[in-house]
């Protein structure tokens, strides 16, 4: 996409994002990482720079700012978005290798079954709820987070998550348990749903291609999120409103954020005195290991977490501290 000396270098980098469609918080790191970039570069155009300047760039953000692998491989694909799909300047694989932070594998924190009970004994409410659906389905909290009404299935017990990671639909189980609170739990949200169509709102986000499709699906009841936000808010990329505009005008309920999530898990595993860092990611790490340990299939396991790679899953059975050949320790034997 060539860029107009009209229009501002990230006003494209964002135009082209949504063409092709990445979520909102990708949209502001790689813009953000692109807007370091420039100015690390003493605002010189990208045009004018190249692998010698990214190079440079990294080298400041690991060895000055002392960032971890995941953060500067992530500003490196901001950079490569940039040149390759922005500027339409290709940026060869062979030349970027050196400077791509190799990720370190650490073994997950996990937690026991007894301190998953613990854990979800001292939550309550909606992230009580998205706690149990993380431990009990395997999902990432995002995942979690975005699933709209439709996606559940009482009757078979499967969640479908849409888009995942990899941009991947996949299907994962319902627990039983989990029937009755979720069915209460939409009772709840449909009544919300009804109050905000009464006030003349209850739309929700939809990707572009659909809401251009079917313009009236984004009040129906079954593209409602699962977990909505208490507040209303508006979508920070359609255009703000002006004028006699103005009001309700664009207003919609978007999902719960996951602060209030990764909060409540804090402070559940402070009150359960558990000594692990825990996180919301952590009841997934858990949901995998405990599977493995109840002799399921590592190729289910791996299908139903999302793994594009078994290697992937293949971490989890380090985490049993059994290398997957159940060794025995000499010192038991005596």
């Amino acid at each position: 996409m060539s860029t107009s000396p009209r229009r501002k270098l990230l006003d494209v980098v964002r135009e082209t994002l949504r063409l092709k469609r990445y979520s909102y918080r990708t949209e502001q790191a790689y813009v953000n990482w692109i807007r370091r970039y420039i100015l690390f570069h003493n605002k010189r155009h990208p045009r004018e720079m190249g692998v010698h300047e990214i190079a440079a760039f990294l080298t400041h953000l690991a060895v000055e700012k002392n960032v971890s692998a995941s953060t500067q491989n992530q500003a490196l694909g901001a950079l490569l978005f940039l040149y390759r799909e922005v500027l339409n300047i290709d940026i060869p694989t062979e030349a970027i290798r050196p400077v791509r932070a190799r990720r370190p594998q650490r073994i997950p924190t996990v937690l026991t079954r007894s301190e998953v009970q613990r854990l979800l004994a001292c939550m309550e409410g909606v992230p009580k709820l998205v706690a149990q659906l993380l431990y009990g389905s395997g999902l990432r909290l995002m995942e979690c987070l975005r699933l709209r009404i439709k996606d559940i299935d009482f009757e078979y017990c499967t969640i479908t998550v849409r888009d995942g990671k990899g941009e991947k639909d996949r299907v994962t189980l319902l627990p039983k348990s989990l029937v009755r609170p979720l069915r209460e739990h939409m009772s709840r949200v449909y009544a919300i749903h009804q109050e905000d169509l009464a006030a003349g709102l209850g739309e929700v986000y939809l990707p572009d291609a659909l809401a251009a499709k079917y313009p009236a699906a984004a009040k129906e009841w079954a593209w409602q999120y699962l977990f909505p936000s208490k507040r209303l808010s508006r979508d920070p990329r359609s255009p703000s409103p002006v004028g006699k505009e103005k009001g309700n005008a664009g207003l919609r309920r978007h999902h719960l954020n996951p602060s209030v999530v990764q909060r409540a898990v804090r402070t559940a595993a402070r009150l359960a005195n558990i000594d692990k860092h825990v996180t919301p990611h952590t009841l997934r790490h858990s949901f995998a290991t405990h599977l493995l340990e109840a002799h399921y299939d590592i190729r289910t396991v791996q299908e139903l977490l999302g793994h594009k790679d078994v290697r992937t899953t293949m971490i989890y059975t380090h985490v049993l501290q059994r290398g997957g050949l159940a060794v025995r320790s000499p010192l038991d034997d005596e």
